[in-house]
């Protein structure tokens, strides 16, 4: 139904726009001036100046708006199209200063049947049907991202920990060992400095034994040679 209205009031204003040109006149003469400035030069010339033919575009706009809000396709955007072809209708159906008092009703009507046009417009072009907008998939996606990288960080922090406790237990263990080695070297070393020192003792002994020996027999060589 919505888009049937658009289609029909298009095809009117493509086919006969005289009737529509004094209300359209006034915004013509404020919306072309202002986007011959802010459209870019290649694209300023192009922008017709005369109010009659921008009732035709604004007409053309709303049919192919009107038939892709019908068809779905390209429903979303169809319907920002309605929409922007819109807001001329809204600021032109404003009441007049000078109107009378039948006139700004009139006038208030039409203003309120184009803000409630608009604001349909508006609401089918942001009706995702059940289906998730970009927006939300955008944040969807953000959200995800976030987890997995909370997800990393924690299983990285994990894995840290448990490296730095195995470092920990492996310089234990290490320590320990070399400990263990330093204590049995120092046994042997005490070992072999007893054994050593017993044998220097036997030798010794034996030493003052021959010693002792060779100086009784001198004495007895010498005592026979004197008598």
């Amino acid at each position: 139904m919505l888009a049937s209205f658009f289609v029909v009031q298009g095809a009117k204003a493509v086919m006969n726009p005289e009737p529509l040109v004094a209300d359209a006149d006034p915004f013509a003469k404020a919306f072309v001036p202002l986007a011959q400035k802010v459209a870019p030069a290649s694209m300023a010339g192009y922008l017709p100046e005369d109010t009659k033919t921008l009732v035709r575009i604004t007409g053309a706009a709303q049919i192919v708006g009107g038939l892709m809000l019908a068809t779905g396709i390209g429903r979303r955007l169809g319907a920002g199209v309605l929409g922007l072809s819109m807001v001329p209708h809204v600021i032109a159906s404003r009441p007049s200063k000078n109107s009378t008092a039948e006139e700004r009703e009139i006038a208030k009507s039409h203003l309120l049947r184009n803000i409630a046009l608009l604001g349909g417009a508006i609401l089918a072009s942001l009706d995702t049907q059940g289906r998730p907008s970009l927006a939300w998939l955008a944040d969807d996606r953000r959200q995800r991202l976030s987890t997995d990288a909370e997800r990393t960080a924690k299983h990285l922090t994990g894995t840290a920990k448990r490296a730095g406790h195995g470092v920990v237990k492996e310089a234990k263990r290490t320590g320990r060992g070399v400990a263990k080695e330093a204590k049995r070297a120092a046994e042997r070393a005490a070992k072999d400095a007893k054994y050593a020192k017993n044998t220097v003792t036997r030798e010794l002994k034996l030493a003052g034994s021959e010693a002792r020996s060779q100086v009784a027999g001198a004495q007895r060589h010498l005592e026979h040679a004197l008598s």
